[in-house]
């Protein structure tokens, strides 16, 4: 229970790692908060996590959204200790096929998002005894792919927001650190496994012979909300099983 009495916000978590984030948390003691713009897909963890789960709708481009989807989480469970901005979204194809719309709508939700999120959840976080600012960034951040470029670009930007932001928070007693998984079987990594001619480019990449678990990555974020990150401070940990890139 290394998160007992800890409040978490969760966003996108409702399915993929997201989810199996706030699971995670929920199996640590922690109350959790999870967001999302599909209520029903939430059913299911808010039945199994009783009292210490809530679902708030929230479309985390608004920053009005993103300031009432914490304001709820703080009053509802008492204060806010951990926020992971998870929410993502992935528009694949060449860049001489993307509108200018699909490229902004990944920036929105993928940079955008996470910086309402952490600016609204700053205030509550610094009146914890250790706040946590989780990120999620990608193997495609610092491994870029063709046909992933809006993808590829938020994550590395990610990674950079995230050390900024750890300078900034410091003094605050917040902590702020990254995730980048690499091939997970698990929302996003379900998908691209499904598309054969894309898999065989990635597949053989995988020293360890396995797509990771879902499991896997929630047991990194549960570490980086814990005390026993409690000096890791602008780092981005990989969660890719080793890859021959």
């Amino acid at each position: 229970m290394r998160l007992k009495g800890k409040v978490a916000v969760v966003t996108g978590g409702t399915r993929g790692l997201g989810r199996r984030i706030a699971e995670g948390y929920l199996a640590e003691g922690a109350s959790v908060m999870i967001a999302g713009r599909d209520a029903s897909a939430a059913a299911a963890l808010l039945e199994a996590g009783a009292s210490q789960v809530a679902f708030h709708p929230t479309d985390v481009r608004d920053p009005q959204a993103t300031a009432e989807l914490i304001k709820t989480a703080s009053e509802q469970f008492g204060g806010l200790d951990i926020l992971v901005a998870n929410a993502g979204i992935s528009i694949p194809g060449p860049i001489t096929a993307l509108s200018t719309q699909q490229w902004n709508e990944v920036l929105s939700v993928n940079l955008t998002g996470v910086f309402n999120s952490v600016q609204a959840a700053v205030e509550h976080l610094e009146r914890s005894d250790g706040g946590r600012v989780i990120t999620m960034s990608s193997v495609l951040a610092s491994r870029a792919v063709a046909g992933a470029a809006p993808y590829c670009a938020t994550k590395a930007a990610i990674e950079a927001f995230t050390r900024s932001v750890a300078l900034e928070l410091a003094p605050r007693g917040i902590t702020s650190n990254c995730l980048a998984p690499g091939f997970i079987d698990e929302g996003m990594g379900v998908a691209l496994q499904r598309n054969e001619a894309v898999w065989l480019r990635f597949r053989g990449k995988l020293s360890m012979g396995r797509t990771g678990l879902g499991e896997e990555v929630a047991a990194a974020a549960v570490f980086l909300a814990s005390a026993e990150s409690s000096y890791v401070n602008g780092h981005v940990l990989e969660v890719n099983g080793g890859l021959a890139w």
